[in-house]
């Protein structure tokens, strides 16, 4: 089966992205290598727990600009509380872009955008959502 096993952000300013994603959702990064440009890796979790890690780089080129549609990959991050969530994104920097909608049978999804202007979703595992 062919299933992602990494990511990557794309950050205009990578120190203002990673103090995002440290502070709404407790990711470490690690500076990889001495090459330029630089490059963190990503760990979103202990081993035991499904799920990938990825990667963080500086953008090469002009972010999407505001009413895009999306032009690359999205990631939706599982997470316990949406609500509570939802609010340290907007304490970071980060914005709501589609309301909060269930999914029936499997929970609630809003997406957001970072302070890079990155879409992620965030997904509340929520079995009678619907």
């Amino acid at each position: 089966m062919n299933r992602p096993t990494h990511f990557e952000i794309h950050a205009d300013d990578p120190e203002r992205a990673i103090k995002f994603y440290k502070s709404v959702f407790n990711w470490s990064f690690s500076r990889f290598g001495e090459g330029e440009p630089p490059y963190w890796v990503i760990v979103t979790g202990d081993a035991e727990t499904p799920g990938i890690n990825g990667g963080l780089l500086k953008r090469m080129g002009p972010p999407p600009h505001e009413g895009a549609p999306v032009s690359s990959y999205v990631i939706t991050i599982d997470i316990d509380d949406l609500e509570l969530c939802s609010k340290q994104v907007a304490s970071e920097g980060g914005k709501e872009v589609v309301e909060r909608m269930p999914i029936p049978g499997v929970g609630w999804l809003a997406y957001f955008k970072d302070t890079e202007g990155n879409i992620f979703g965030l997904m509340q595992a929520d079995e009678t959502a619907g």
